[in-house]
């Protein structure tokens, strides 16, 4: 827990000095935050073995921001040329994942990509997606991110 603790504390002091910068006068309103901050992080997310890859993340972020763009103009078009019909609905997406942070991160994700919304769960446990349009592949795409976001939180492998 120690170690989990340190490296936090580190990461909070780097946010408030990137924040608020160096100043004498507020060292004891950071310091107070960076404890604040840090014990509230441990008990919200304790530390666990997994291990982030620095790799995997870049892929990650990388992939999400060629996405975002693609959904994006996707959706646009879409919205804008009447030719193109929305079929609107809901899709099941099974996910590894179970309830608990690792999910919500990953809903979090998926709720940033145009076109698709986490909404809750079915009966099953799948992930229930709104979707602009039911006969696109959302499943197999989702199912793409899930496994490049278990990549870059320490978990499986990366096949592709």
């Amino acid at each position: 827990m120690i170690p989990g603790a340190v490296s936090r504390s580190v990461a909070f002091i780097g946010l408030w000095l990137v924040l608020s910068g160096v100043e004498p006068a507020d060292l004891p309103a950071g310091v107070l935050a960076v404890v604040a901050a840090t014990w509230t992080s441990l008990r919200l997310l304790p530390p666990g073995n997994a291990r982030f890859s620095p790799a995997a993340v870049a892929r990650l972020a990388l992939r999400f921001l060629r996405e975002a763009v693609i959904a994006g103009a996707d959706v646009a078009w879409r919205a804008l040329d009447p030719r193109l019909p929305l079929r609107p609905g809901f899709v099941a997406c099974p996910v590894r994942f179970p309830p608990g942070p690792a999910r919500n991160a990953f809903c979090v994700l998926t709720s940033l990509l145009p076109g698709t919304l986490p909404t809750g769960s079915d009966e099953n446990g799948a992930l229930l997606i709104h979707c602009l349009d039911v006969r696109q592949p959302v499943v197999a795409h989702l199912a793409t991110e899930e496994r490049l976001f278990a990549r870059a939180l320490g978990g499986g492998r990366d096949d592709g």
